[in-house]
């Protein structure tokens, strides 16, 4: 059944409002009738089976049939700090995180990002986050993660103290590994550092050694960028039984 997300100020009562351009999607393009009925998501992990009771040029009314929790959303939250690559490989980044359950993405500059940062990177988050919506939508996610605008590893360090366990996929760790740190206690709110292509420096690595980031290896082969998150994220999954 075809997917929607709204914000819940968009729900009074027993009835719902979807606007813009999902509503001239259902009228212009699925060509949805009244009495149809599809899914709404409030992007508060609340699902709504509705009935389309109005059709106009730039919204659609729908009466509200059921509501019931999202079963698609993972008890973990995973945030992804994604050292910044080329354009075309941040936007299958974001694309297959979201398919797997991430709750948000943080395009990282590094010093061997291929990317500098300039403002027109700014507007770069309109067009990512619409990728993420379109993700959420397709994978029937009970929330659409945020692509956050991108930061500097060198801010990084108040942000990621907030987690329980930050990992730093690093190719010179040769002993701890990803598996026994996700065995070795609960997590509930997991960051991931995953550098660009080349990788991280020396001196980023020296950087990021704080009492909550754990550096592991992910095996005797070296990775791309735009692989090691989606690897990552498929463990962590699997090990916490969201798989």
């Amino acid at each position: 059944m075809t997917r929607f997300f709204i914000d819940s100020s968009n729900i009074v009562n027993n009835s719902l409002i979807i606007k813009n351009d999902d509503a001239n999607h259902i009228r212009n393009v699925l060509r949805l009738k009244i009495d149809d009925e599809i899914i709404v998501c409030d992007c508060k992990e609340t699902d709504y089976l509705c009935k389309i009771t109005n059709i106009s040029k730039n919204e659609v009314v729908c009466d509200i049939i059921s509501s019931n929790k999202s079963i698609s959303e993972p008890n973990i939250k995973v945030t992804l700090f994604q050292g910044m690559p080329k354009y075309d490989k941040l936007e299958y980044i974001i694309q297959k995180c979201v398919e797997l359950g991430i709750n948000d993405i943080v395009p990282t500059f590094m010093e061997r990002s291929v990317v500098k940062y300039s403002d027109k990177i700014n507007n770069k988050v309109i067009r990512w986050q619409k990728i993420s919506e379109t993700a959420a939508k397709q994978s029937r996610r009970g929330i659409i993660p945020e692509i956050k605008q991108p930061i500097n590893l060198k801010n990084i360090k108040n942000i990621i103290r907030e987690y329980d366990l930050v990992l730093v996929p690093y190719e010179l760790e040769t002993e701890n590994k990803l598996q026994k740190v996700l065995k070795s206690r609960t997590y509930k709110n997991i960051a991931i550092i995953v550098g660009p292509e080349g990788g991280f420096t020396e001196e980023e690595i020296a950087f990021l050694d704080l009492d909550n980031i754990e550096k592991v290896t992910l095996g005797k082969r070296i990775l791309r960028t735009e692989t090691v998150g989606l690897s990552m994220l498929s463990i962590i999954m699997y090990e916490k039984g969201e798989i």
